[in-house]
């Protein structure tokens, strides 16, 4: 199973958030589109002081409009955003100094050098050239990218291009960092390298916001998370506390020779057929495998080897946004 890091820095966060503003405060938040589809239907979230946060949810969550109605890229309908107790609204250019953005795409001129790229993004919030330079020494080796700083950037491969992504929005050393879906498209050996990249940012006491599909990423990255669906907060807390919810447990057995046509009936169990040779099983956490062991073995069903089915995050996600979860809240 995935672990939550808790990093020092992390814990010194919480232990003054009483005191210091949210990072990220969102209260009654709606955006309705022309057209009538409500994307927020009163949305409140608070992200606190020094976190790493994921805010998780399937297509169509509202996910995106929240996102780019924090980085003012979309008009809210109303409700209020305040980064830092800044009010996003009345006072936007001080609130956009706060915040760093990795959008989805790659949005950066691909006939610039890497260097080049993250000096000019910083002369654009008044950054003087010479202490520009120095820090895009500083973002490009953490991101790995110094070797190719004077290489022009169509040639870097996908995981090169979201590493320099996150470098940029890095040159203006924002308080609170938002990344949208920036593993998208890369392998899991990059995947893994970046998520080390954000674990120094975030200890260096820069709050992170991040969004992705891999729930395998939030579990191992973030301390809190919130689960949006259909417009509003399904879920919402710790992420230890949310997982702990979880009240079944799945596995995928794999057995030695093929299985019955017919499969044994346990109480308490529930058994799907994967293959002929691979068996998934669904039990309460309080239910004592061995017995599922000895169920199986009494039905001439030998297990070869054993895996968990999911990650438990995955698991929490299908609960509360499937259409099982219609209705529900958290």
């Amino acid at each position: 199973m995935a672990t939550t890091p808790h990093s020092a820095t992390g814990a010194l966060a919480h232990a003054a958030s009483d005191a210091v503003p949210p990072a990220l405060s969102i209260r009654d938040l709606r955006k309705t589109y022309d057209g009538g589809v409500e994307a927020l239907k009163g949305t409140s979230l608070d992200v606190a002081p020094g976190d790493f946060f994921a805010l998780l949810g399937p297509n169509g969550a509202g996910k995106s409009t929240l996102i780019g109605i924090v980085s003012s890229l979309v008009n809210k309908t109303s409700g209020e955003v305040r980064v830092f107790g800044v009010d996003l609204h009345a006072r936007r250019d001080d609130a956009m100094r706060l915040i760093g953005l990795v959008p989805q795409e790659i949005n950066f001129n691909m006939f610039e050098k890497p260097l080049d790229i993250l000096i000019n993004y910083a002369g654009f919030y008044g950054i003087p050239r010479a202490e520009a330079t120095v820090r895009a020494e500083q973002e490009l080796r953490r991101a790995q990218l110094w070797e190719k700083a004077h290489t022009m950037a169509r040639t870097l491969s996908g995981g090169m291009k979201r590493r320099l992504m996150i470098a940029r929005a890095m040159m203006t050393r924002p308080r609170l960092l938002i990344l949208d879906e920036p593993t998208a498209g890369v392998d899991i050996e990059i995947r893994r390298g970046m998520w080390t990249t954000l674990r120094e940012i975030n200890a260096s006491g820069t709050t992170i916001i991040l969004t992705t599909h891999y729930l395998e990423e939030a579990e191992h990255l973030c301390r809190h998370l919130a689960i949006i669906d259909r417009g509003g907060i399904v879920a919402h807390g710790p992420m230890r506390e949310l997982l702990a919810r979880l009240d079944v447990e799945g596995f995928v057995l794999d057995i030695d020779g093929a299985l019955p046509a017919t499969l044994p009936t346990i109480t308490g169990a529930e058994l799907g057929r994967v293959d002929d040779q691979t068996l998934e099983v669904d039990k309460p956490r309080a239910m004592d495998l061995n017995g599922v062991f000895a169920a199986l073995d009494a039905a001439g069903i030998r297990v070869r080897s054993m895996r968990t089915k999911s990650n438990r995050l995955e698991e929490l996600f299908v609960r509360m946004t499937g259409p099982q979860a219609e209705g529900a809240s958290a």
